[in-house]
């Protein structure tokens, strides 16, 4: 790859191993250390998908050099990074939960309530409002595909630094949201407002339904076995849902046409985190929150890094990085 933004994101890119890394080790170490286990097959499988893909990346660079395709290296290589992540972090919310600190609901509800965000009228307004009810349940779940949407986006509009930093942010958010969550458990707002979940009957609680379901037996031992592709979101504070929109507008924002599309679904993922998510609005606040400084810690990171790379190294950051990041 001879174009120096290509060769400046494959330097970061190799960076991203790290915070992957350090999240795998934790969990190797925290699932013996807390009494649980994976699933080996759905676990085997999506290792190996990741594995696969990142392999071909790097068989190409090794092999083309300076004639390698970026496109095909980074799309491939950051989709697998993307994967092995989502299948780390996942369990390893469990093996923090695990830890069994005291359940934090009421003083979230406390702070909502304090700062005049009571989430009970705003899920009774929201049920009370099928049509909206059922444009939240629907945009809560847009998590998931721009995982694999922005490398592939990012790597075909040829910003091949952005994917990097956006995807060195994540892993930061990520860890983050990990560690505070093992401090800061909770289950959810009809938990911290004492309210079955039938009391909202238009409002599609089934996420609840499932972290109320997984927190509980994690904490009284029932649950020892994880499986993978049934795994709940358990974090409450901060919510990733929130954090993760964030990271994804501003991802996509400087490609034409696609950002302000990305930009108001991932407003109506936000939106849909009180309610759907069963998420404190402190959750939503605290997950913007990190989102943004995790962007803003990677890019100083990654612009001191570009100053004090050594002249025989890789070629420092180009010039046109500082407004890329902007654009």
């Amino acid at each position: 790859m001879r174009d120096s933004d290509a060769q400046t994101a494959w330097r970061l890119f190799q960076l991203n191993w790290l915070p992957i890394v350090a999240m795998g080790s934790l969990l190797a170490f925290g699932l013996p250390a807390t009494g649980l286990s994976l699933e080996p097959v759905a676990y085997g499988i999506t290792l190996a998908i990741a594995a696969l893909l990142v392999a071909t990346a790097y068989r190409h660079q090794l092999a083309k050099g300076d004639q390698a395709d970026p496109k095909l290296v980074f799309s491939l290589g950051t989709i697998g990074q993307v994967i092995l992540t989502c299948a780390i972090v996942g369990p390893l919310s469990y093996v923090a939960g695990k830890l069994n600190w005291p359940l934090q609901d009421e003083a979230l509800l406390a702070i909502d309530r304090a700062l005049g965000l009571d989430p009970e009228p705003i899920a009774r307004y929201i049920n009370d409002h099928p049509w909206l009810a059922d444009l939240l349940a629907r945009s809560y779940g847009l998590i998931k595909w721009p995982l694999l949407g922005v490398p592939v986006v990012l790597t075909l509009t040829a910003r091949y630094v952005r994917l990097q930093v956006f995807m060195l942010a994540m892993s930061l958010a990520l860890a983050v949201t990990i560690a505070v969550s093992a401090l800061v458990p909770a289950i959810g707002t009809y938990y911290g407002l004492q309210l079955p979940a039938a009391h909202f009957p238009e409002i599609n609680t089934a996420v609840y339904a499932g972290q109320l379901r997984d927190i509980l037996a994690l904490r009284d031992g029932s649950l020892r076995e994880l499986r993978l592709f049934f795994l709940s979101g358990i974090v409450s504070f901060p919510s990733f849902h929130a954090a993760s929109a964030v990271l994804y507008m501003w991802a996509l924002w400087p490609v034409r046409y696609i950002g302000g599309i990305v930009a108001a679904l991932n407003v109506l993922m936000i939106a849909a985190t009180p309610a759907i998510g069963a998420h404190y609005l402190i959750d939503v606040a605290g997950g913007i929150a990190l989102a943004a400084a995790s962007i803003w810690a990677t890019k100083f990171y990654v612009e001191r890094l570009g100053r004090t790379a050594p002249a025989t190294a890789a070629p420092a950051l180009p010039p046109v990085w500082q407004p890329s990041l902007a654009e």
